[in-house]
């Protein structure tokens, strides 16, 4: 059965995090409800803090109604056969709840930076793709404090975003390897192509179109498995649709979410 608590923080972000804390689990652990918004009031007077109800723990499973056990037939004279009857009309389908299409927005990264991470992030990327062969040019930027966005810009760079991002993926995790080694904790984020934005844009699409079909028949999806970034977008897009919540099951690589039929969000 579901448990959850009830946390409040200066932001949504920071009432999350601190449930996230207290629970020791990670985002994809865990369904997250917005109870209420923060509000900053007027030179300080009628704030208000921001309240979340974080959920976790295995989904309970609906139970199977009770099989009825058919009463014995008796036979009965046969009759001469009916005209047939035209079949009726069909019945209109009750089409999904519509969840409002959100498209992502574009990042503006500003001019590039050559401060020691970033020259350490492209002499370690310089030297993977000369090992690669390929000729992609190294772009990086800092959107903000602490978060390395890396750009590979080029011709044909399908070979280094490789099937459902893996590719590139692993090149992300290998550079911010090798930059983080020396202290000095960053993100690093990669990017080829737009394939990071593109990709976001079919899993919100993909999460809205499964939310729909949750609602509207009352039964928990279960989507292919998918890697940490790629869960967080599915539950940080659904995390306000009503009738819907989102955890994560199963163990790495094959960790997959399943949005599952709320009652109490309806």
């Amino acid at each position: 059965m579901r448990e959850f608590i009830d946390v409040t923080g200066k932001t949504e972000d920071e009432a999350i995090s601190k449930a996230l804390a207290q629970l020791g689990l990670d985002r994809d652990d865990v369904s997250v409800e917005i109870l209420e918004r923060a509000k900053s009031g007027f030179l300080g007077l009628g704030s208000c803090p921001a309240k979340v109800r974080v959920s976790y723990g295995p989904e309970e499973e609906e139970k199977p109604a009770p099989v009825v056990p058919a009463s014995p037939k008796t036979e009965q004279p046969k009759k001469d056969p009916k005209p047939e009857r035209k079949a009726p009309a069909p019945v209109r389908q009750e089409k999904p709840a519509a969840v409002e299409s959100k498209p992502v927005p574009v990042q503006e990264l500003g001019a590039e930076v050559d401060d020691e991470k970033a020259q350490a992030i492209k002499k370690f990327l310089s030297g993977l793709l000369a090992q690669m062969e390929s000729s992609a040019e190294v772009k990086v930027y800092l959107p903000e404090k602490g978060r390395y966005k890396v750009i590979l810009e080029g011709k044909s760079l399908g070979a280094l975003i490789g099937r459902r991002g893996e590719t590139l993926d692993a090149i992300q995790q290998l550079t911010s390897y090798a930059v983080n080694r020396t202290g000095g904790r960053v993100r690093v984020q990669l990017d080829a192509e737009g394939y990071r934005e593109k990709r976001e844009q079919s899993l919100q699409n993909l999460a809205r179109k499964v939310a729909g079909k949750v609602v509207k028949y009352r039964r928990s999806v279960t989507l292919e498995p998918m890697n940490a970034y790629e869960r967080h977008v599915i539950h940080t897009a659904l995390q306000e649709v009503p009738g819907v919540t989102t955890y994560s099951t199963g163990t790495e690589p094959n960790r997959r979410v399943i949005v599952a039929y709320d009652r109490e969000k309806r």
